[in-house]
């Protein structure tokens, strides 16, 4: 196995080694962002939830133990709403200091996303190059040798320059896939945030 990835590997050229750093790293960015998007708590909002529901039916204080020390990304949105309703501040710089914390709250869930968006643009782009490349130097090869050209080397040439289009896709499908995944994650946290908030704006500031 490790023969033939280190033949592939050398067929392939610069460009496969440039793919091949690209899905060490996409693997990486995917384990990392999944680390980061449980210690966020982003798959988690049941306090959040009870808090609001305390919230609204005036237990205020319940309320804010609620989501006291929580590190959820919905339970920090509803605790910074409940302080900032609960310190009396008028309604519309309470909703801004909200809003302040809930943009810096999906900046961490989407912290990541960009670099994993660029890798599966850059890969094809990648896997393409090389193709090129490699083609460019098969017709140099059948150029220089005329009609003596051997096609099974002109055959082998080319097999070469297509691996690294068939690599540079492999690498940017499942980046893509992560993408998309990551993303809807934090547009449902966004959503989720945004209806806490409301109904928490809607049941008014500290009795």
């Amino acid at each position: 196995m490790m023969e033939a990835i280190a033949l592939l590997l050398d067929r392939g050229g610069p460009a496969i080694w440039a793919i091949a750093a690209l899905s060490v790293a996409t693997l990486a960015l995917i384990l990392w962002k999944l680390w980061r998007l449980a210690l966020l708590g982003a798959f988690a909002g049941q306090r959040a939830e009870r808090a609001v529901m305390l919230w609204q039916q005036g237990a205020r204080d319940e309320a804010a133990a609620a989501v006291a020390g929580r590190v959820g990304l919905r339970a920090r949105l509803v605790r910074a709403a409940i302080g900032a309703l609960g310190a009396g501040l008028p309604e519309a710089k309470a909703r801004e200091e909200t809003t302040r914390i809930a943009r810096r709250l999906l900046a961490e869930a989407r912290a990541g996303i960009r670099a994993l968006e660029l890798i599966s643009v850059i890969a094809p782009l990648l896997g393409l190059l090389g193709t090129v490349m490699g083609m460019i130097e098969a017709f140099q090869v059948l150029e220089s040798s005329g009609a003596a050209a051997d096609p099974s080397d002109l055959a082998g040439g080319i097999w070469a320059a297509l691996l690294t289009t068939a690599a540079g896709m492999a690498v940017a499908i499942p980046a893509a896939m992560a993408v998309t995944w990551f993303e809807a994650i934090a547009d449902s946290a966004r959503a989720d945030m945004e209806d806490l908030a409301t109904r928490l704006f809607l049941a008014g500031g500290a009795h």
